[in-house]
């Protein structure tokens, strides 16, 4: 087979030399034909910042919203459903709540528009960064609740780091949530995002014992199951997933956010599996589309291995500092077209180094993930240039 130069880049090394790289070949990944019903999943998303519009006086995010909502249309035509305005679209770190506001509001109706599934995060962060009363803490959840359903979008309860610094017990988390859960028009998700993703969240739930703090949340959910569709976990450990997911009442979903262990997490153990809520899902949703659907297929074992595949690429993504993954997701968007640049909200960009950025888009392309192979090398050229490194 001739090996076209376009396609093949010099890469740098950990040890500081350079290494041929060929493009593979790429592949075609259908999209669905019919719902895919095996599994309910979302894709935690990112937003695309507009690099030419400089923040206005109170440094607030600009996106480019026709990218933005481009990129929610592509999921959605993969069968899956957009998780909204979270950690993911950099919701906490550089993404307040007017422009989530805004950003809600313009998803929402898009998923009307094109029938699409959607859940939007709901938080604390309109209140100044520290403690604050119960009583506000419970408004601003409330005030956010409010606003997302007026969309017509189901609510996820997202962890609060005003309540992180406010509680004092288990019992304050219990009545905070138990407020607000009971004013939810319809039932709602929970999300216990561990301190990997925000070290702020430390000790969430009334303890650093792990344990213990399942036993909260367990009894929390059984007393008020009727409120609460699910909960996504996102503390990157299979065990206490499993643990949790085995203790939950009948017709309570848990949504995997394990980005690392997500394979054997959806498959399940005969008897019980989890459905997805994930990043992740993000850059892998063609295969994540495939997976789902082999499932419904009744083919465990190609989506097992379909979901698999991804795996490598997943746990360099979220590897240390874990809150950084969003630059390799945006990354990856980038090198296949959903978006004309680098620039991330709040200069994100610039937080994994050039060698963690040139492990990423080689693992997707082993991942089958670059769509135009062309289009991938030229950016990741102009994306090695800036460091220096003629590729």
């Amino acid at each position: 087979m001739t090996i076209r130069t376009d396609q093949a880049l010099l890469l740098p090394q950990p040890d500081g030399t350079l290494r041929r790289h060929v493009l593979s070949e790429p592949r075609a990944w259908p999209t669905p034909t019919r719902p895919l019903l095996s599994r309910v999943a979302y894709a935690a998303v990112h937003v695309v910042s507009d690099p030419l519009r400089e923040p206005n006086g109170s440094g607030r995010a600009q996106l480019d919203w026709e990218a933005t909502l481009a990129f929610r249309r592509h999921i959605w035509s993969y069968g899956l459903g957009v998780a909204e305005a979270m950690d993911t679209a950099q919701r906490g770190s550089g993404l307040d709540w007017p422009v989530a506001q805004e950003l809600i509001a313009r998803s929402a109706a898009e998923a009307t528009a094109v029938g699409g599934r959607i859940v939007c995060g709901v938080g604390t962060d309109q209140l100044p960064a520290g403690p604050a009363t119960l009583a506000k803490i419970v408004r601003a959840y409330r005030e956010q609740c409010e606003f997302v359903a007026s969309h017509g979008a189901r609510v996820v309860v997202m962890a609060s780091r005003a309540l992180a610094a406010t509680a004092r017990s288990a019992d304050d988390y219990v009545r905070v949530y138990e407020e607000v859960v009971a004013d939810a028009p319809q039932p709602v998700i929970l999300h216990w995002l561990g301190d990997q993703f925000d070290p702020a969240l430390a000790g969430y739930w009334g303890s650093t014992d792990l344990a213990s703090a399942i036993d909260t949340v367990v009894e929390f959910i059984w007393a008020h199951a009727s409120a609460i569709d699910g909960i996504k976990l996102s503390l990157l450990d299979a065990d206490a997933e499993i643990e949790l997911r085995r203790r939950l009442p009948e017709g309570v979903r848990l949504y995997t956010g394990d980005d690392l262990n997500y394979p054997q997490l959806i498959a399940g153990d005969g008897v019980r599996y989890s459905d997805a809520l994930l990043g992740v899902f993000d850059p892998i949703a063609p295969i994540a589309s495939a997976a789902l659907a082999a499932l419904d297929a009744r083919d465990a074992n190609r989506s097992h291995e379909l979901l698999t595949s991804t795996v490598e690429l997943a746990r360099h993504l979220f590897a240390a500092p874990t809150a950084s993954y969003k630059a390799g997701i945006v990354l990856l968007a980038y090198l296949n077209g959903h978006q004309d640049h680098l620039r991330m909200v709040g200069g994100m960009e610039g937080v994994r180094s050039i060698s963690h950025m040139t492990r990423t888009f080689v693992l997707a392309d082993r991942a089958g993930l670059i769509v135009d192979p062309e289009r991938a090398a030229v950016r990741m050229r102009a994306v090695l240039a800036v460091a220096g490194i003629e590729g």
